[in-house]
């Protein structure tokens, strides 16, 4: 029987906005938003100092969140993941958690350019200069590196 719960998750680059399209749609949707940058801090307060450092710690918490969210989908909660979905691999997660609940999912791809990303850098280091250390242009620039836009293969339900 497939279950009425939708999980929501973001691809987009460094600045583009995933985490304030995620509140949007958190609300739109009576949904739980659920967000990395909260667990991480959470969890690991201090530890996170380079982007390697994000990746292990990230890494570690999947297994956690995963259990999590798919209990709330199971009892028909609509799920918002303020989680990046910016790799063939990582969207292969989220697909395999929906999967696994037989709950339906959207991805909503953020298609912004770099110039408007860093532009969202800078402002929100302004906002939040405890993000300073890690919102700069340089860091966008390790990070857009590893950036995949979706593809229409993967099977996914693109907005």
């Amino acid at each position: 029987m497939k279950n009425q719960s939708t999980l929501f998750f973001f691809c987009g680059k460094m600045g583009a906005g995933k985490s304030t399209k995620a509140k949007v749609i958190a609300a739109d949707n009576h949904a739980v938003l659920v967000s990395e940058d909260e667990w991480l801090a959470a969890h690991y307060p201090t530890q996170i100092q380079t982007f390697e450092d994000y990746i292990k710690y990230s890494n570690l918490i999947k297994p956690f969140v995963k259990k999590h969210v798919q209990s709330l989908l199971s009892l028909g909660v609509n799920v918002v993941m303020d989680f990046p979905a910016n790799t063939v691999k990582q969207r292969a997660w989220f697909v395999s958690l929906c999967r696994e609940v037989n709950c339906s999912h959207e991805l909503w791809f953020l298609d912004v350019t770099d110039e408007q990303c860093l532009s969202h850098i800078a402002q929100r280091r302004i906002e939040s200069p405890e993000r300073a250390p890690f919102d700069t242009e340089s860091v966008f620039h390790h990070v857009t590196q590893y950036f995949e836009p979706p593809t229409a293969d993967e099977g996914l339900t693109i907005k």
